[in-house]
């Protein structure tokens, strides 16, 4: 029963989590021109508009070592509790924003800073709900249970953009006086922080604490007063954490080429497709990645994680590398190619995903899982988000149509080299 209630707890975090990270991409790019100043140029604009972004993505790595920090000292249900409460609250603040018209430059600067204290809770969200999902499963359903959580990625996805056609259906989007620029962004952002807050009181009246938490890490919290950043930075600890950090800079990378370059660069300025062709293009894929997160996870726990990511890296690097190279290179594509082609690309490289959350949860020791999980999970985001500028620097030696290509591969093979330098984790106990 409280297995049940802790992985859709785990389940719907994850959901709620990208629903509000996925907020900006979808409902506010058409309209960040409502909190800036008029008639900027093309370069600020891009600017103003990236800081959105970055500032989040920034804000994940310090959330999951604060709350990491608290799921491993106070236990996961609190630090879920927590963040989830906090996301809700912080999302329902950018909804109620004014924008440039009545506060000026402030309301852009409000905007920034409010993505970036969601991206602390953002962060601090992976490091309760997900160590708690995987410590209450049994150790052969522990890859279904990584799958199933990770699903709340592209769940939430297809939500999100079927919510916004909704807005943009009724709210009609025609310069800053339009009723989508004064109101009809806000409504997705309510209803994030309502679901947020549906969640908190789940976890509140619903969800127990780690049973093996409160057993193990509890038992040793009492005997000793050593830091936690003492242990995870140091000895067994800090081995994990840098194998795990190698290993989520190569998938990290893949990912991005995929969830970020594919749909923004290669569809829209390569293959020209219409806003609708996109969108279907886009939900199809998701909703098929669904089902195929679940499916690498059970594969994961069949065959193990580390053969499991020692295989999928290699094929990224050179089944992934030449589908991609096909939608970028080769032209006269029909659209049912199109689409084909990107789900397969799509299922193929982000299949790691469906197996990571299970496996860096299993590399650490309990009384630094939150913490190891949390800080290996988003840190290693940072640097393979530059890749755009890893492309412009490729495109000086090669054509620039070839450089995502290569940053696929490359990023195919460090997942592999970074899985091969830890060991098989399927059969640990916790």
């Amino acid at each position: 029963m409280i297995y049940g209630k802790v992985n859709k707890g785990a389940f719907f975090s994850e959901f709620i989590d990208m629903f509000d990270i996925y907020l900006p991409v979808v409902v506010l790019s058409p309209v960040l021109f409502f909190f800036q100043p008029p008639h900027l140029s093309s370069g600020m604009e891009t600017i103003l508009a990236s800081l959105v972004f970055i500032t989040t993505l920034l804000g994940r790595p310090i959330g999951a070592l604060l709350f990491g920090m608290v799921a491993d000292r106070v236990g996961r249900r609190m630090a879920s509790i927590w963040s989830v409460t906090g996301f809700g609250v912080v999302t329902l603040l950018i909804a109620l924003l004014p924008g440039y018209q009545s506060i000026g430059i402030a309301s852009y600067g409000l905007l920034v800073l409010l993505r970036f204290v969601d991206g602390i809770f953002l962060g601090g969200g992976y490091t309760g709900a997900m160590p708690l999902a995987i410590e209450y499963s049994k150790k052969d359903q522990r890859g279904f249970v990584g799958g199933l959580i990770i699903a709340g990625f592209p769940a939430a996805y297809v939500t999100i953009n079927l919510v916004a056609m909704v807005m943009f259906a009724f709210f009609p989007l025609n310069g800053v006086n339009s009723p989508y620029a004064q109101w009809g962004w806000r409504v997705p952002f309510v209803i994030g922080a309502v679901l947020a807050g549906v969640l908190a009181l789940y976890y509140v009246h619903k969800v127990a604490e780690s049973e093996i938490w409160k057993s193990e890490a509890g038992e040793k919290r009492a005997k000793n007063d050593t830091p936690l950043l003492s242990e995870l930075f140091s000895g067994k600890s800090a081995r994990s954490l840098l194998q795990v950090l190698l290993l989520m800079t190569g998938f990290w990378l893949t990912q991005n080429i995929i969830t970020i370059f594919l749909p923004t660069g290669l569809l829209v300025h390569t293959l020209h497709l219409s806003g609708f062709q996109l969108t279907s293009t886009l939900l199809l894929s998701y909703f098929v990645l669904f089902f195929s997160y679940i499916g690498s996870g059970m594969l994961g726990q069949k065959i193990g994680r580390r053969r499991f990511f020692a295989i999928v890296g290699p094929l990224i690097a050179t089944v992934g590398a030449a589908l991609l190279y096909v939608l970028g290179n080769v032209s006269g594509l029909s659209l049912p190619t199109i689409m084909l082609t990107v789900c397969v690309l799509a299922v193929l490289v982000t299949s790691p995903w469906g197996v990571i959350v299970t496996y860096i949860n299993e590399r650490f020791a309990t009384e630094v899982r939150a913490t190891g999980f949390g800080v290996g999970f988003s840190l290693s985001v940072i640097v393979p988000s530059f890749y755009a500028f890893y492309m412009n620097w490729l495109g000086a030696f090669m054509p620039l149509s070839v450089t995502p290509v290569v940053l696929l591969s490359i990023g195919g093979l460090i997942g592999m080299v970074g899985a091969l330098m830890g060991p098989e984790t399927r059969d640990v106990d916790f």
